[in-house]
């Protein structure tokens, strides 16, 4: 974690700057023209996920004259970040729905009823689980709540971000995974880009910040 302070007063328009490893700033725009950052120093705004190198950055490429540089993803997500993550996801999609349901539960009398909720249950959060996968990955944020707090994320293979498409496709592709009896999710131990089969299937990784 960095100190508060380089949290403090840290607007969209001004720029983290990492020098020697640890991050600097923050700086605006003439400040960092006056320490004359290159191509490769990492930077980050406010609203950005991870830290990028100053040439991925449009803004800063129209102003320094950077070329857009092929960026291979080299920092990948371990499994028991992979881990943690879905069990913080499991939490909050359970919790909105569970709940309801058992104060529901509690306030009716007809036993049928009670019954039917709590069975519908086993199909309605399996189902809202990946429906909000699929939103999030495939959101701008690229990741879930739970990889948010776990500082992963979900990328095409050249790290760029993915639509909602391959994210649906890849968390459909997690079946797979599952029915190979987990074999799917333990050959992440294997690879070098740590994928699980339905990474290798929808063609996507799951990346870590760069710093951490």
């Amino acid at each position: 974690m960095f100190p508060l302070l380089f949290l403090a007063g840290y607007m969209d328009d001004e720029y983290l700057l990492v020098v020697n490893g640890k991050p600097e700033g923050p700086y605006t725009l003439d400040e960092l023209r006056a320490k004359r950052i290159q191509a490769d120093d990492f930077v980050k705004t406010a609203s950005m996920v991870d830290y990028k190198e100053a040439h991925e950055i449009a803004e800063l490429r129209s102003i320094f004259g950077f070329r857009l540089q092929s960026v291979v993803p080299q920092y990948f997500g371990a499994f028991d970040q992979r881990v943690l993550a879905a069990l913080i996801d499991w939490l909050i999609v359970t919790g909105v729905f569970v709940v309801p349901a058992l104060l529901a539960v509690l306030l009716i009398g007809d036993k049928q009823i009670r019954v039917i909720l709590s069975l519908s249950l086993l199909v309605v959060v399996p189902l809202a689980n990946l429906v909000y996968h699929i939103v999030m990955e495939g959101s701008a944020r690229q990741a879930t709540f739970g990889k948010k707090v776990l500082k992963i994320r979900v990328c095409n293979l050249d790290g760029s971000d993915i639509d909602t498409a391959k994210a649906a496709g890849r968390n459909l592709a997690k079946v797979f995974s599952a029915l190979t009896f987990f074999v799917g999710y333990i050959i992440c131990f294997f690879n070098k880009k740590q994928q699980c089969l339905h990474d290798m299937i929808a063609g996507t990784l799951v990346m870590r910040d760069r710093l951490v």
